[in-house]
């Protein structure tokens, strides 16, 4: 069965409004990639057949205020991109162009609360070493997960998982005290290879991924549009995340030093305040998802907590320096 309708210019532009506001949106990700504005581009150059719309050009012109340059044909300009960086690489001619490979989307780690840390951003140029410390979570830890992500968004379960690899033998400490350099490193072919390594020991593993094997070009373009649309939330999840695992840790912390010292420092009425201040953080922590509100919970017992801080430390230095004369402190110091 044929059909035939007739559309006019407003219609048209009509149904295809979405994809122009797509076009636009990616256009701006681009320039806040390059760390440019508007003002800072000297031409706009329309490429491909698409680009002879006329509500293309009106929005494109739009957005940089600014005329457009139509006198190359669009359907030959790639081509003759193409070609020209051929010739480059085959050793022909002495072009001054030059194109660099990048990385197509963020490389990072997953961190407590399944938060994602990005190593490397996005549009990094290839080849790439880049790396950041970490530390342990629990009194004691001896090994650490390590996941690799692939992604723009702010949660683990939302980001293409590359890899998983476990670092062990790392010596056994107090929460935080151990350092863990993770290095990401891409070369020029797109391999990425990862170390942790714990700088104390120097306990070290690794393991190598292709992070765009697999990979198509379109679903590269959904997880960037994904990220995009998801922004507000993302954020607002991971700063959810975020909270939650300070709480967390401030419960556990908190009950640890209040079963090791909290007798002995502690008038009875000031320990059942704070296991009344912790039992409320408890209670915002199962049932409130709103980051603000835990925020302010998590602030409240800092500061019931401050006074039993203070005694700690002070029991700490008496201990370190019991039998310790001032000459004895003077010569360690």
């Amino acid at each position: 069965m044929e059909i035939k309708e007739t559309f006019t210019q407003e219609q048209f532009k009509t149904l295809v409004q979405d994809l122009i506001e797509q076009t636009l949106k990616a256009t701006k990700s681009a320039l806040s990639d390059a760390q440019l504005n508007n003002e800072q581009i000297d031409g706009i150059i329309m490429v491909g057949g698409s680009t002879r719309m006329p509500c293309i050009q009106e929005a494109v012109k739009n957005l940089f205020k600014t005329d457009l340059l139509n006198d190359l044909n669009p359907d030959e300009v790639v081509a003759l991109g193409a070609a020209t960086q051929a010739n480059i690489l085959a050793g022909n001619g002495d072009e001054d162009l030059l194109l660099l490979d990048v990385t197509p989307l963020s490389l990072g780690i997953e961190t407590m609360g399944s938060i994602v840390e990005r190593i490397i951003p996005r549009n990094t140029t290839l080849p790439i070493a880049m790396a950041q410390e970490f530390t342990t979570y629990k009194d004691g830890q001896t090994a650490m997960a390590v996941h690799i992500l692939q992604g723009e968004r702010e949660l683990a379960d939302d980001c293409r998982s590359l890899a998983r690899f476990e670092l062990r033998g790392i010596p056994p400490m107090v929460a935080g005290a151990a350092k863990i350099r993770v290095t990401y490193q891409v070369d020029a072919d797109g391999l990425l290879s990862v170390t942790a390594k714990e700088m104390v020991s120097g306990v070290e593993s690794r393991i190598e991924v292709k992070p765009s094997y697999g990979l198509k070009e379109n679903e590269i373009t959904d997880m960037l549009q994904a990220s995009f649309s998801h922004a507000r939330e993302d954020m607002q999840a991971r700063a959810l995340r975020e909270q939650q695992v300070e709480a967390e840790r401030m419960i556990v912390d908190l009950h640890a030093a209040l079963e090791k010292d909290g007798r002995a420092l502690l008038e009875p009425a000031e320990y059942q305040c704070l296991e009344v201040a912790i039992k409320q953080l408890q209670d915002v922590l199962a049932n409130s998802r709103e980051h603000r509100v835990i925020a302010r919970q998590i602030e409240s017992v800092g500061k019931a907590s401050e006074e039993f801080a203070a005694r700690r430390m002070n029991a700490s230095i008496k201990s370190a320096l019991a039998g310790q004369s001032l000459d004895d402190v003077e010569t360690n110091l």
